[in-house]
């Protein structure tokens, strides 16, 4: 698989990393470390009433994501981060573990932000929510620490955990 995506990586390194880009996309990607950046917004969101069940479904998606994303499937698959396999792969940033797939950071984004988008009163708020998942998956392409389906991955685990935490502790949500 490597084959098919190192080069991916080495075009998203040799012609869209710019140095104006560098700091910016390192510091975005850091705020998902632990899924910080989620957690501090879903905590934020149990100060509100009206978006205290999409804080509180998004903490448990985010728990369920983290099982499955580091608890089971980088555990168990052990793939290698792209900059130790794929010759003239420079990376930005360095992890805290050498296991890519799939991408913790990614599925954090998408755990939270699906849950947004189906819990929060307003659609815009979810709609953010999700280019911000987004642009963190892209984040991880662009450091050179996952490789294409690595991110796609945790986005998936990321939707999944939280589909199963809204069907285990239920979704019912008027939307406006």
């Amino acid at each position: 698989m490597a084959k098919v995506e190192g080069p991916i990586l080495l075009w998203v390194q040799n012609w869209l990393r710019q140095d104006w880009l560098d700091g910016p996309v390192t510091v975005f990607s850091t705020l998902g470390n632990a899924g910080m950046l989620w957690l501090v917004l879903c905590a934020l969101m149990l100060i509100f009433p009206r978006t205290r069940r999409a804080g509180a479904l998004g903490l448990a998606a985010l728990a369920m994501g983290f099982l499955l994303c580091n608890g089971l499937l980088k555990p168990l698959l052990h793939r290698a981060r792209p900059w130790l396999v794929v010759e003239g792969l420079t990376h930005l940033v360095t992890p805290g573990d050498t296991h890519s797939f799939p991408s913790g950071h990614t599925c954090a984004a998408f755990a939270a932000a699906w849950t947004w988008r189906r819990q929060l009163p307003r659609r815009w708020m979810g709609h953010i929510g999700m280019v911000a998942a987004v642009l963190m998956g892209l984040s991880r392409l662009y450091l050179g620490v996952h490789f294409p389906t690595d991110v796609l991955a945790g986005a998936i685990v990321g939707i999944f955990a939280a589909w199963i935490m809204g069907k285990i502790l239920g979704t019912s949500r008027k939307r406006r």
